[in-house]
């Protein structure tokens, strides 16, 4: 593409991305106020984003290939289309069953939509062009998680228009019309060589057996745990079996699986799937909990919230350009230590509130969860690459699709599991009438942090088993696509 052209169509994409980006974290700064104006329980705030991130990681690998056989630019535009009008669905939404809804599509949307950006990247720009597009969407995944929670927290307490909350959903809806109205001007058009078949009755049996997993684990406390919910916990683990049986099926056939089941064979890719959903499944629930303890349990309000978690942001920001740097020769060791980085984040931050007695001033926090960005920078941007080292090249975009997926699950299953330790901690406390609210939610936050530094520890572990060094990136190596302009 000519220069100002390309340079027109990336911004478009980098925006699309962004708002997908900041629908992960802008939610949980306003979840309790969205929770008090809907009057929605613990389970449906738990859904708010699991429904979010469940559709997102259930729309990546089907979304891709649809891109791949039917035009990129074409599904980029009907998902950014398709993401607005849901985004306008949540701001208007009249119950939390609803808002949850909605946010699944929101989700679903994001997911046929984020692939085209790599898909259009890939074919469309020169390798050195390339990597400065790959690196500025690097720099938008930073920003967007520094601008979430300040975006959030000043949209709630500044209260637009009256709008409240629901600002945080209309804020996406002009940013998508004008990325639309230019996107049908400037994006080109690109195909993959050869056209797949979709697996598609793979995919949905993946969804339902994920969600038939979660459900109970969620809806658990609310049901009083009955029978019934064990079942479908059983059911849905019999349906993750039948999945991977009807996969092996597949690929005997000739046919090109959700998962390749020969994926699981390669040591380096099964550790890296583990090390993958340990590290990234307690992010969401932990800033989902974080934040309902520093608004209900210490009186702070949501623009205060936003500022105590920046500083992880920061620090995120600050060690991913040294971990990017450095992948190619000390991946392993840097992802290695930033999972330990976190862990010792979350041990201090589990100290901080396990007296209860007072609440922990801003310096305090700050100190722990820059400490977890920290963590988190050195490792997060690196380890994809660092599974896909130890993955024949043939199955490296096949892999680096399962394990984007398999990231987003496990964000969604870790909302599930310790957001329902969270919510059941507060219950024997509840009935207790001297409990103040800093000792109440302290303790239930307290309840999850030994689980978090838990999961750190053993993404570690399975870390160990990781190629030494990155590979190059899987976008960078991928074959070309055939492509047509278009106006």
């Amino acid at each position: 593409m000519a220069g100002r052209r390309s340079s027109l169509a990336l911004l478009i994409m980098l925006f699309a991305s962004f708002m997908d980006l900041l629908d992960v974290t802008i939610v949980t700064v306003a979840a309790p106020d969205i929770a008090t104006d809907l009057h929605a329980s613990q389970s449906q705030l738990q859904w708010m984003l699991a429904a979010y991130t469940l559709a997102l990681g259930s729309g990546l690998i089907t979304g891709g290939r649809v891109g791949d056989d039917h035009g990129r630019r074409k599904v980029f535009l009907v998902s950014l289309a398709c993401f607005a009008v849901a985004s306008a669905a949540c701001a208007l939404a009249p119950s939390a069953g609803v808002l949850i809804a909605v946010r699944a599509v929101q989700g679903l949307a994001g997911g046929f939509m984020v692939p085209q950006v790599f898909g259009i990247i890939r074919s469309s720009f020169e390798p050195a062009a390339m990597a400065r597009a790959f690196g500025a969407y690097g720099a938008v995944q930073g920003l967007a998680s520094v601008a979430g929670p300040l975006l959030g927290g000043a949209l709630v307490d500044t209260d637009p228009w009256g709008l409240g909350w629901r600002a945080i959903f209309w804020i996406n809806v002009p940013v998508a019309v004008l990325a639309l109205a230019l996107g049908v001007r400037v994006l080109p058009e690109s195909l993959a060589p050869v056209r797949a078949r979709l697996d598609v009755a793979g995919a949905v049996l993946v969804a339902v057996a994920v969600l038939l997993v979660l459900l109970p684990l969620v809806q658990g406390r609310d049901w009083g745990w009955p029978a019934f919910g064990w079942a479908l916990l059983a059911t849905g683990l019999l349906l993750l079996a039948v999945f991977l049986a009807y996969e092996r099926a597949l690929t005997r056939r000739g046919g090109q699986p959700v998962l390749n089941p020969a994926l699981l064979s390669i040591r380096p890719f099964a550790a890296g799937l583990v090390a993958s959903v340990l590290f990234f499944g307690g992010l969401a629930s932990f800033f989902l909990v974080l934040s309902v303890y520093l608004q209900a349990g210490t009186g702070r309000s949501a623009w205060d919230t936003g500022l105590v978690i920046l500083p992880y942001a920061i620090g995120s920001m600050i060690t991913s350009g040294a971990g990017v740097a450095l992948a190619a020769r000390a991946g392993r060791a840097l992802v290695v230590t930033g999972a330990l980085t976190l862990a010792a984040s979350q041990g201090l931050l589990w100290w901080l509130v396990s007296d209860g007695a007072t609440a922990p001033g801003y310096w305090p926090l700050a100190g722990a969860l820059f400490l977890g960005g920290l963590g988190l920078g050195l490792g997060a941007p690196i380890l994809v690459n660092i599974v896909l080292a130890g993955v024949p090249g043939h199955h490296a975009g096949a892999a680096g699709g399962v394990l984007s997926t398999v990231n987003q699950i496990g964000g969604a299953a870790g909302v599930a599991v310790l957001g329902t330790v969270f919510f059941n901690a507060l219950i024997p406390a509840a009935g207790t009438a001297s409990d103040e609210p800093a000792r109440l939610f302290g303790h239930a936050l307290a309840q999850v942090m030994p689980w978090q530094v838990a999961a750190y520890v053993l993404a570690a572990v399975a870390m160990l088993a990781l190629p030494k060094t990155a590979a190059t990136p899987p976008a960078v190596t991928a074959p070309p696509a055939r492509t047509r302009s278009t106006r």
